[in-house]
């Protein structure tokens, strides 16, 4: 398979010149050091390029005086800071960077959230446009592929994800030394770097615990007596894969509590690789009893895809009565709700549930299955 171009590169590209902090931010292995690359590549203008993970870089940068990052960008109209969220201060760093320089833009990359855009809050107000960059999205992949090799592949997404060095890796195997190293190795490292945090065995089983329930109800006291540590230590370490964009939550809908759901929450990974390898289970589709699980977590991660990059403000609910009538996925979208369904292999017709058409008459619903979910999240 060619390089895969990402949607992202386009929009980047256009904010160079704007004196901006554009913060590139997603997991790490997602692609966000060779999307950097790739823009400076195509720009024809003086570039720097410093990688912060580098002790070299971080002294160098550490001196927080104007003539010194003059010696450092010199006439550079591009600087590219790889990894960003590890320099101490980094905001302060950025904001005395980007308003000594009118003709420079920043493009910062980083694999956390916490430390990325909570260190660059108050001093880039203002000056900073935030970027995620997810898992190789369909579409994007798509420019690759035929319909005919989408729909061959589709089981393989399922099993393995998309995450950019996964697509171009051919046997089942590979792939899953892949995912698995990346677990063991990659996934936790910032948050294991955080605020002295050592427990990194409960946090893989607190991530155990979430693969086998994504896409249902999460309990954060059964997940405390579960992990022999308290609720609140729970909710903060989910709070924390979270910015580190391994997880993500959706939270109940209701405007009516005494008949529906209103407080509990669902938690689904940005990968259904990374889920599998959390498990290490990547056994073909027709050998799993977890199919529904993983074609639901597929979708929805698909569609975060496609809203992000096109610049929609989207807010995802899902949706329960006491009469246990579930419906997936609720989208508001400007004023709008819609709901949807999502079932791998349709057999029988999917009915609205009766509670949800009662309460909500007027929303559109549809049923999301292998048949024709291309439309959906492409």
């Amino acid at each position: 398979m060619k390089k895969i171009k990402r949607i992202l590169e386009d929009e980047l590209f256009r904010q160079i010149g704007r004196n901006k902090v554009l913060l590139l931010m997603g997991t790490r292995r997602v692609g966000k050091t060779v999307l950097a690359q790739a823009i400076r590549k195509s720009f024809t203008g003086k570039t720097l390029f410093l990688n912060a993970e580098d002790f070299d870089v971080q002294e160098l940068l550490k001196n927080r005086s104007v003539s010194n990052y003059e010696r450092i960008i010199g006439n550079a109209r591009l600087f590219i800071l790889d990894e960003a969220q590890v320099l101490p201060e980094v905001g302060s760093i950025l904001k005395l960077i980007i308003d000594s320089f009118p003709a420079l833009t920043i493009l910062a990359t980083g694999s956390s959230s916490f430390d990325l855009a909570n260190k660059t809050g108050d001093p880039l107000t203002g000056r900073m446009i935030r970027y995620q960059l997810y898992p190789l999205s369909q579409q994007e992949i798509g420019s690759q592929e035929n319909a005919i090799e989408t729909f061959q592949h589709l089981e393989d997404r399922l099993i393995f994800g998309s995450y950019p060095e996964v697509i171009q890796l051919f046997t089942y195997k590979e792939k899953a030394d892949y995912l698995l190293q990346l677990v063991q190795s990659y996934l936790l490292k910032d948050i294991l770097a955080y605020d002295g945090i050592r427990q990194a065995d409960k946090i893989h089983k607190l991530l155990k615990l979430i693969a086998f329930q994504s896409g249902s109800e999460v309990s954060y006291h059964e997940l405390a007596q579960q992990l022999s540590m308290s609720k609140n230590t729970v909710e903060h370490y989910l709070d924390l894969l979270s910015k580190v964009f391994i997880l993500y939550k959706v939270s109940a809908y209701s405007t009516n509590p005494r008949k529906e759901i209103s407080k509990s929450s669902k938690w689904y990974f940005y990968d259904t690789g990374i889920r599998n390898a959390i498990i290490n289970d990547f056994r073909l589709p027709a050998l799993r009893n977890d199919l529904g699980l993983l074609w639901e977590n597929y979708l929805m991660a698909e569609r975060i895809k496609k809203n992000a990059y096109e610049g929609k403000n989207v807010q995802s609910y899902f949706w329960r009565n006491y009469n246990q009538q579930e419906i997936d996925l609720l989208e508001w979208d400007n004023g709008q709700m819609a709901a949807f369904e999502f079932k791998y292999a349709v057999t029988k017709k999917v009915k609205l549930p009766t509670g949800f058409a009662t309460s909500y008459p007027d929303v559109p619903f549809q049923v999301i299955s292998r048949e024709h979910y291309l439309d959906w999240i492409t």
